[in-house]
């Protein structure tokens, strides 16, 4: 067997076992966040491959560095693979627009998709729910006496967020046929002062 042949049948397998690791997990296993569940998956497929592929690898005739190298390429291919398709799916408001227009028999009226959002998208898919979950797993919030919370973590974030924002995204952007530096600073036209706003009790919000 030809080292090129050892490593794509490895390859292969490693594929097939995380579809079926991937595909038990969400089945049967309590899952908190999607994205966080694939790149587990991943490294758990990856592991597996890779010891498999180390027990036999006097019949695969690959060296330590090529097996590390297929155990890179694998971990690279779990992300990828994590981003790009139950990730996607789970948040994509694009996937949702096509799906939503596939359910009301192929057209919506333009006018109307600010109420299809607002009244049926945040409600359909648990938005707030699901992404207040994300956060708080990932550490950037807290929630004390009914108040969301920065926490420390998610203070660096959000600034990191803001400056790429203003600074590396398209300042002449398309959208609805015009083009736009709007999305550069999304808050430009927000309102000063709401009334949902927190007191953020001394000492907390201070999580790393």
């Amino acid at each position: 067997m030809t080292k090129a042949i050892a490593a794509l049948l490895a390859t292969l397998a490693f594929l097939a076992l995380l579809g079926t690791i991937y595909y038990l997990h969400i089945r049967f296993l309590p899952v908190n966040v999607v994205f966080y569940a694939a790149i587990g998956n991943g490294v758990l497929a990856t592991m597996l491959t890779a010891i498999t592929l180390h027990v036999w690898r006097r019949a695969s005739g690959l060296n330590g560095f090529e097996r590390a190298q297929l155990v890179v390429i694998w971990l690279l291919t779990s992300y990828a693979l994590a981003i790009s398709v139950p990730t996607v799916l789970d948040r994509s408001l694009s996937f949702y627009i096509l799906e939503k227009l596939q359910q009301r028999g192929g057209g919506i009226v333009l006018e109307r998709f600010e109420d299809v959002f607002v009244e049926e998208y945040m409600v359909e898919h648990r938005l707030v729910d699901v992404r207040l979950t994300e956060q708080l797993q990932s550490g950037t919030i807290e929630i004390v006496n009914g108040c969301v919370l920065l926490t420390a973590r998610g203070e660096r974030i959000a600034g990191f967020s803001r400056a790429f924002r203003r600074h590396f995204l398209p300042r002449t952007r398309l959208l609805m046929g015009e083009f736009s530096d709007d999305l550069t600073d999304p808050f430009r036209h927000s309102a000063d002062a709401m009334d949902y706003i927190c007191e953020r009790p001394e000492g907390l919000g201070e999580r790393q």
